[in-house]
């Protein structure tokens, strides 16, 4: 990969990632209060609806630059030469591309969802006493809490938004005979991102209630499996599928905005 487009990666991926998170940030902090096990009213209902918002600007940037500088990286590594490079694999190269990009950019992602979504479900707090008490109550590995839960959530979401994203690009633009314009690669994103967060709503469930519950209990330890079971042993289909309605028109509209500024901005620059 060339220093020029990974600085194009770099800089158009931390664009989109403050674009989206702080256009949309009051449906992810709903959807947040929805899944939350206090349940929507006592975890805020309409109130504070940004709270958490510093956590989600200051981490924005890096974590989607990190996701988009990976990805990039590794489909070109693969589409270098060998098996991966056949066109008919494609959509395996866009898999294991988006599965490490999601690897790397938890590593920042996750200490700024914590934040994040305990201040929105506490909306009388700030995001600095937060931190500073997830930090006093569990130490640098508080602010860890989830990791697993959020790694397991992002590998299926992109296993199907990215791999779906490049197939109605291609698809799209061999029907037009040219490349596409960003605003259609920002349709397909909305489509493929709307799939993949409807699919993908029972672990991220798992994941708020994991990152929210009190240190030390049982769901704290983040079983995914049996964070589910209880969820579906205490609300049914509806508590594994709680929030998938405003999940599934942020990350819509998400992949609409997300998508289409990277490559507008990826291509302004290149």
């Amino acid at each position: 990969m060339e220093r020029r487009e990974f600085v194009a990666s770099l800089v158009a991926g931390g664009c989109a990632g403050m674009c989206v998170d702080l256009t949309l940030f009051p449906l992810d902090t709903v959807k947040t209060r929805l899944q939350s096990q206090q349940g929507f009213h006592k975890a805020g209902g309409f109130r504070g609806i940004y709270a958490g918002v510093p956590s989600a600007a200051v981490g924005s940037f890096p974590n989607a630059a990190a996701f988009f500088v990976t990805y990039e990286c590794t489909k070109s590594l693969l589409g270098a030469g060998g098996a991966l490079a056949a066109p008919h694999v494609a959509p395996v190269t866009h898999m294991l591309a988006a599965s490490l990009g999601e690897i790397v950019a938890c590593l920042i992602r996750v200490p700024t969802e914590v934040v994040k979504q305990r201040t929105q479900a506490s909306p009388s707090s700030t995001t600095y006493r937060m931190l500073l008490a997830t930090v006093r109550a569990e130490g640098v590995r508080g602010l860890y809490r989830g990791f697993g839960s959020t790694v397991l959530r992002e590998i299926p979401f992109s296993l199907v938004q990215f791999p779906l994203w490049e197939y109605l690009k291609t698809l799209w633009s061999r029907r037009q005979g040219h490349t596409l314009y960003s605003w259609q690669a920002a349709v397909c994103g909305a489509f493929a991102g709307a799939v993949a967060a409807f699919v993908t709503t029972p672990l991220d469930v798992a994941k708020t209630r994991i990152i929210l519950a009190k240190a030390g209990s049982t769901t704290a330890r983040g079983n995914i499996p049996l964070v589910l079971r209880d969820v579906w042993k205490s609300q049914g289909l509806s508590g594994l599928f709680a929030g998938a309605i405003p999940r599934t028109a942020f990350i819509s509209a998400g992949g609409f905005i997300f998508l289409g500024a990277y490559e507008k901005v990826r291509r302004s620059l290149l």
